[in-house]
């Protein structure tokens, strides 16, 4: 399942606090701020999701992430290399180097960090 572009937002600011309350993640919003009740609405849709979980406190709610930032990201990377690369990582990462402006320095790391990779395996 995938969150939306707001609920995605909202995931950003979790991912960053770990855990927080409702104030905390308004707060993390810049002006204008959404209303509280849209948050809400959002936190509800991505625990029926089961993105998102929280734990209660008097009447106030901790929420926290249950899916982790690299693993969505994971996902949807490879959903993107699955459906616009026809599943090969090697046309996605032609484009990724030659549509983007990476310096020389940007690709001399990413070539690094492969060449790394490749000894591990």
């Amino acid at each position: 399942m995938e969150l939306s572009k707001t609920e995605e937002q909202l995931m950003q600011y979790l991912w960053k606090f770990d855990k927080a309350f409702m104030k905390d993640l308004l707060e993390a919003y810049p002006e204008p701020k959404p209303a509280t009740t849209t948050v809400a609405t959002l936190l509800k849709r991505m625990i029926g999701k089961g993105f998102v979980a929280y734990k209660t406190y008097g009447k106030s709610r901790e929420y926290y992430p249950l899916v982790k930032k690299e693993d969505y990201f994971s996902k949807h990377v490879n959903g993107l290399i699955k459906t616009f690369f026809n599943d090969s990582a090697s046309q996605f990462a032609s484009f990724f180097t030659r549509k983007t402006d990476l310096t020389k320095a940007e690709l001399e790391e990413l070539k690094s960090i492969i060449d790394n990779e490749i000894k591990r395996k």
